[in-house]
């Protein structure tokens, strides 16, 4: 009936109304009556009470239709409030971290940095530090603290600034699980709501432990363990009463508060705090002057990158987010890959120095940018480095001042460096005269005031003239008796470009494809010793084909491991007339090559399909393990959050261990799957002698001075030395480097495999088999097995519809300088074959399309799936 009660107040009040209206009326007709007649008293005490009930009458109407608007907001926002209950199993943001294979720390994805803690483990000081700051009434109110809202008003009226808040812990809990920041009436609405019912389904110490682990601390850090991390690389325990202080008056204003950004106001903010504390009887009187006392130590401690690994981490985390969703990298993932620490370092310093030497040998290009620096002051300056791409070992300069005798450069931060001209002198030849970006310059000049430049540190500790390489390169390696990748590396630099030619690259293969072919003869019986002619191959006139030599000689008959020494194209495109071009690319499919890699023609032998690096890897690793294939990987193992295993991979093994012995058969550890034999051991032996034998006496002689008799190998270059292969192995190891321009550019006379990529490779194994033992290689009990393939599979020599038609005139012949060159441009990939069950997670991959095309993007990831899929479909 409350609701009648304006309605009433109103009736009386009109009808008070009416009645003093009539009394005026006769008044008026009346003679004035004097001031102490009680007509006038009378008049007067109406017109109060008719002030008072019309004030009391508007009170209540504004009461009642607050009351009727607020029913109506409940009615209609309670169907719409989330369930608090999510909040007992909600699992808070943490970054998706990569490690190596000895947990060497390699990345880390997602946005925010977090570590969650109950709150047990929370030490008393830094909840009573927040309580005293946030809410110290938070364990007697039931989510609105009015107290708190007034004395917070009081201390803005009285000091003119928001020293205190009026939102409790379970208010904020609510806005930062469930609402916007924005700040309308219906939202604030809402958090009451919200407030109202989380007390009353979750207890106290429930709602404070999600709020000290949720809480913004600036730095795209969450929670107060990765506070104390971040900022004094402490446990909570270990922190002191100051750096409670300091840690609690951060959340209040991130950015304003911070002791990073803005010192002077955090300390101010801190002992504000500290007071507090104090006053609540937290700190005694020493305890205060103490903490006072204290100097800010506050400092950025986030965790570097402690291997470069860049493009390994980004396979990482395109995997994961593939198989889990786009959401993976904020659930705290811990994904241990196979790289090996050392081995990754090594294959990264290998690429870095090939790709410098080749940069040197063709001359300095000339700045990245020029700027007026002599218009700007230093503050601009340092503003201007801070914007060029960081490059590791290459740090960016701009030269201020030149002259004959040295070269002023200055490197941010007030740091100058004069360089000796000696420091320049191998920027006086420019001989990369289709890259040029400006004017042809004297060794005197080969640098002028303004130019964006690149030094180098020297082994001496000497600042030298560089530049960011414009060549690619590319080195994988693998472990051949289970497909591990040890190391890979695409690029200079994952900051100068994220196009990974490990894995998403195809590019001719060159003479590195030959050993396959000539395994495929091995198979078929042949021996290292048999000979083929090296002469002109007789082909039909309409293929207008005329393949040769790189030095336009033929040597007559050859035993077959000469040929492959020498890397003789006419040899080998007999032998493959004589094997078969289906017999061959049958035989050549248990490597794991598709069609991509398998032309239809006689070209073939020449290496003139498609692969990428890793592919390649994958092939030789049958030679190196005996003939078993091998798939390779790079995900090792998956943990979430709680450190439990989410996925483990458990690779086929080329020689799987026998299992170790156990005290019942309960607990006897299952055996590795056993890779697939695709090559008898005979073969394999064979193979392997014959790729010693390149090293021995053929192409890759320079690989003897690693003084190794126990390396094999086969260099690789196609057409007008577009791409420089050496593929090679080790017992123990798998390498393939690669070098080229992403546009297919020429790489110039004498860069051929048995010089740019191979110094690569030399590079790598010498630091990956430092101190490793020679290993002796024992021939299999009975070479003279029978053959893989069969004497019927085919006749002796290709029929005439093996024979493809030849390439395009404009790579016709090889005439490259080259020993080993290929004859037709990169193919269109074609679609790959499906793979059985899952064995490791997949990378996305790409092909260029032709040449002088731009690199390729990856595929967009796939959708969720179910379980990881074998890689080597995509590499």
């Amino acid at each position: 009936m409350v609701w009648l009660i304006p309605f009433i107040t109103q009736f009386f009040l009109v009808d008070s109304s009416v009645r003093l209206s009539k009394t005026t009326q006769s008044s008026l007709a009346a003679p004035s009556a004097p001031l102490r007649s009680p007509v006038l008293w009378q008049r007067v005490a109406l017109a109060f009470g008719q002030f008072v009930v019309t004030g009391i009458a508007n009170v209540l109407q504004l009461t009642f239709l607050i009351s009727v608007s607020a029913a109506i907001f409940v009615q209609t926002t309670l169907p719409e409030i989330p369930d608090v209950q999510r909040l007992r199993t909600i699992v808070l943001q943490q970054p998706l971290q990569v490690f190596s294979n000895d947990g060497v720390f390699m990345g880390e994805f997602g946005v925010e940095q977090r570590q969650t803690v109950p709150l047990a483990d929370i030490p008393n000081l830094i909840i009573h530090a927040f309580l005293a700051t946030e809410d110290n009434r938070f364990f007697e109110h039931r989510g609105i603290d009015v107290i708190g809202i007034g004395r917070a008003l009081l201390s803005y009226l009285e000091t003119g600034e928001k020293t205190q808040g009026g939102s409790t812990i379970t208010m904020q809990v609510a806005r930062n699980f469930f609402l916007s920041p924005q700040k309308t009436f219906q939202r604030k609405l809402m958090e009451v709501l919200l407030t109202l019912h989380i007390e009353q389904h979750l207890t106290k110490e429930d709602i404070l432990e999600l709020y000290l682990n949720q809480i913004f601390f600036g730095h795209r850090t969450y929670g107060i363990v990765a506070a104390a991390a971040l900022y004094y690389d402490r446990p909570l325990a270990a922190l002191t009463i100051a750096e409670i202080a300091m840690l609690a008056g951060i959340p209040k204003a991130p950015s304003a508060n911070n002791p990073l950004a803005n010192p002077a106001r955090a300390m101010a903010r801190r002992d504000y705090i500290l007071g507090r504390m104090h006053a609540l009887g937290y700190l005694t009187t020493s305890q205060l002057q103490q903490a006072l006392a204290t100097p800010n130590t506050a400092r950025l401690h986030r965790r570097e990158i402690e291997l470069d690994a860049g493009y390994v981490a980004e396979m990482v985390r395109a995997e994961v987010e593939s198989f889990y969703g786009s959401a993976a990298v904020t659930q705290g993932y811990r994904v241990t890959t196979t790289i090996d620490s050392r081995l990754q370092n090594a294959a990264q310093d290998a690429v870095r120095t090939a790709l410098r030497q080749y940069d040197r040998r063709h001359g300095y290009r000339g700045p990245e940018a020029t700027l007026k620096v002599t218009e700007l002051a230093e503050l601009q300056l340092d503003d201007y480095l801070a914007t060029v791409t960081a490059i590791p070992t290459l740090t960016p300069a701009l030269v201020l001042k030149t002259s004959a005798s040295a070269t002023e450069v200055y490197l941010g931060q007030g740091q100058r460096v004069t360089l000796k001209p000696s420091a320049l002198a191998w920027a006086r030849s420019q001989r990369d005269l289709a890259h040029w970006r400006g004017a042809r310059r004297k060794a005197a000049a080969s640098v002028q005031v303004g130019d964006l430049i690149r030094l180098r540190r020297t082994a001496a500790g000497n600042w030298e003239l560089s530049q960011i390489p414009r060549v690619g390169g590319a080195l994988v390696a693998v472990a051949p008796h289970n497909g591990a990748v040890r190391a890979l590396v695409s690029g200079y630099s994952f900051n100068d470009t994220q196009f990974n030619r490990a894995v998403e690259m195809r590019r001719q293969p060159g003479s590195s494809f030959k050993p396959f072919v000539y395994a495929a003869a091995l198979a078929k019986g042949w021996t290292p010793e048999r000979t083929i002619r090296d002469q002109a191959v007789a082909l039909p006139a309409y293929l207008h084909w005329n393949p040769q030599n790189s030095d336009h000689r033929e040597l007559g008959p050859i035993p077959l491991r000469k040929a492959l020494a020498l890397s003789r194209n006419l040899a080998s495109i007999s032998l493959l007339q004589q094997v078969g071009l289906t017999t061959a690319q049958t035989f050549i499919r248990r490597f794991g090559f598709d069609a991509e890699a398998l032309p239809e023609g006689l070209t073939m032998v020449l290496g003139t399909g498609a692969v990428s690096p890793v592919k390649l890897a994958e092939g030789y690793a049958v030679f190196a393990n005996g003939g078993y294939h091998v798939i390779p990987y790079f995900i090792q193992r998956i943990e979430d959050g709680e450190g439990r295993i989410l996925f483990e991979a458990q690779p086929p093994q080329a020689a799987a261990p026998a299992p170790a012995a156990a005290q019942s058969p309960a607990e006897t550890a299952p055996a590795p799957p056993a890779a697939e034999r695709v090559i008898s051991p005979r073969v394999a032996y064979q193979m392997t002698t014959m790729l010693r034998g390149v090293i021995a006496h053929g192409t890759g002689f320079r690989a003897k001075r690693l003084g190794r008799s126990d390396i094999a190998g086969k260099t690789g270059t196609t057409n007008d030395i577009r791409d420089s292969w050496f593929a090679g192995f080790h017992a123990s190891l798998v390498s393939v480097a690669w070098m080229g321009f992403d546009d297919f550019g020429k790489l110039g006379w004498g860069e051929e495999g048995g010089k740019a990529a191979l110094g690569m490779w030399v590079e790598f194994m010498r630091q990956a088999l430092d101190k490793q033992p020679l290993v002796a290689l024992s021939p299999p009990l009975d070479t003279n097995a029978d053959a893989d393939i069969a004497a019927d599979d085919t006749a002796d020599g290709a029929p005439a519809g093996d024979i493809a038609p030849a390439p395009a005139p404009a790579s016709a012949a090889v005439t490259a300088p080259s020993a080993d060159a290929a004859l037709a441009p990169p193919v269109t990939p074609r679609p790959r074959r499906p793979r059985p069950a899952p064995v490791a997670p997949r990378s996305v991959t790409a092909a260029p399309a032709k040449p002088k095309s731009p690199p390729p993007k990856p595929k967009p990831s796939a959708p969720p799936r179910s379980a990881p899929r074998v890689m080597d479909d995509l590499f």
